[in-house]
């Protein structure tokens, strides 16, 4: 099931843990842990996410428990 980039749902949430093959695990604010990977644009321009990381999830609104970062924050 593909969902248009418009179509998901922006939260935040710090990085737990990351494994093999590009998945992070994230815990959102309201404390929902979660699996998710990089956008294109992050990968594209080679933006490193550590653990500890505060990040911007789109979040698909039919499988809240995966989701695509679109955003690093600075602190």
């Amino acid at each position: 099931l593909l969902v248009a980039k418009d179509d998901l749902v922006s939260v935040e949430g710090k990085v737990t843990d990351l494994s093999a093959g590009g998945v992070y695990f994230i815990n959102l604010e309201n404390g929902v842990p979660i699996k998710a990977r990089l956008c294109g644009k992050m990968k594209r321009f080679n933006i490193k996410v550590v653990v500890g990381d505060r990040v911007t999830v789109g979040v698909s609104p039919y499988d809240p428990t995966h989701g695509l970062i679109t955003h690093r924050h600075k602190f």
